[in-house]
């Protein structure tokens, strides 16, 4: 028993390692795609957490065709995950644009004033989840 139980304990340690396959209690395949990993905002500033009571807000966004945001900016954490279209965000302060389409994954900048305009010809959908300090909200519109 023994000696089938290290190598099959092998083989699923390196199958969770990869994160290609894994199984489920079944013995059913679950494929899992890493989309992203990174350390640093759209931006370059390395990405930092709130200090106190986090709180995870979970959205989607729907944005019509030609549709541009409001200049605005995030005091705290904001990932995107792009499910359709093609989003422009241009950060105001520098003048510098990311373009990102369909299966894109979006980590923005934080503190630094920016807004973003759907360039594609149909709807862009956004998963969007944000990590703030209880209660509070984290889209500030410049004024």
């Amino acid at each position: 028993m023994r000696k089938i139980l290290i190598p099959a304990l092998l083989v699923a340690a390196a199958l969770y390692a990869t994160g290609a396959v894994a199984l489920d209690s079944g013995g059913t395949p679950v494929v899992v795609t890493p989309l992203a990993s990174r350390t640093a905002t759209a931006s370059g500033q390395p990405i930092t957490l709130p200090q106190k009571n986090v709180q995870v807000l979970v959205s989607t966004y729907d944005i019509a065709p030609g549709a541009t945001l409001p200049v605005h900016r995030h005091p705290f954490p904001r990932y995107a995950y792009v499910e359709a279209g093609t989003l422009k965000v241009t950060n105001v302060e520098t003048g510098n644009s990311n373009t990102y389409k369909t299966g894109d994954f979006i980590i923005e900048m934080i503190g630094q004033w920016h807004q973003a305009t759907n360039i594609g010809d149909g709807p862009v959908k956004l998963l969007v989840i944000d990590q703030v300090e209880e209660g509070a909200k984290n889209t500030e519109l410049r004024q």
